[in-house]
């Protein structure tokens, strides 16, 4: 026999080879059910309907020990699943849902949303992560750049749905996450996510509302500050907007 040759037909490289091919098997049922620590069982939106583990089913519970002194387990056993208001418009699984009731605030397609944490995000510093501009002093608009406060935001429909009344500052990644307008009809204050509003010179539009449907936007329960959990709603909401503001928005491009 030659050198590494074990028997006639088995030598060391063919049982490496072999070990590997185990290892490499292993990892990748590994990394499958860490993968399953989110979003698992999956709820497939029928009342009452099985939970889905998919495969591998999900690990055991780990606990999580967070900078603020909280735990976390995940997969959380207690989770608390994002309430919508939908049905499947077919009756196999997987069908998409069709909101019930008001489609921007029904959580379902472009306005889903999950349920994070009711806590605003912090930055290393321990300072909270995105606030206005009448906090974070420090911070400005650059002078390159147009400063809106005071200008008129306009919906889709070109009607003038408020006033913008500041911007939003995440001092963590030194940009502009919202713009906060008072809405006309009714005083109430909201956050518009940046990404959805085109900045003019002297007024904003976001196309994703008609200005009648700024006064719903989800409010924060404090002035200066937006928990992890209202930004998951905002976003959704105006999400939502992009297909459900008008019906014409659910058919087909001609």
């Amino acid at each position: 026999m030659q050198t590494g040759e074990i028997t006639q037909y088995v030598d060391v490289a063919q049982i490496v080879l072999y070990l590997f091919w185990i290892f490499f098997s292993g990892l990748i049922y590994y990394l499958l059910r860490e993968n399953h620590r989110e979003g698992y069982p999956m709820d497939n939106g029928r009342e009452n309907g099985p939970k889905m583990d998919g495969w591998p089913p999900a690990p055991a519970p780990k606990t999580y020990k967070m900078a603020n002194g909280h735990e976390f387990q995940s997969p959380n056993p207690n989770r608390i699943e994002a309430q919508f208001s939908g049905k499947p418009s077919h009756p196999w699984n997987g069908a998409t849902l069709e909101p019930i009731g008001d489609p921007l605030l029904a959580g379902v397609g472009p306005g889903a949303w999950t349920n994070r944490i009711d806590e605003p995000e912090m930055t290393h510093h321990g300072e909270v992560k995105i606030v206005p501009l009448r906090v974070a002093k420090d911070h400005g608009v650059s002078v390159h750049d147009t400063d809106s406060r005071g200008h008129p935001v306009y919906g889709d429909d070109n009607q003038v749905a408020g006033t913008v009344r500041d911007f939003w500052v995440d001092r963590a990644e030194m940009m502009f996450r919202y713009i906060e307008m008072t809405v006309t009809s009714s005083g109430k204050n909201v956050l518009i996510p940046i990404n959805f509003a085109r900045i003019h010179e002297d007024a904003i539009e976001v196309h994703a509302l008609l200005s009648h449907q700024f006064n719903n936007v989800p409010a924060t329960k404090s002035a200066d500050q937006v928990t992890s959990l209202e930004e998951e709603k905002i976003m959704a909401y105006f999400g939502a907007g992009l297909l459900y503001a008008e019906p014409n928005r659910q058919e087909p491009i001609a």
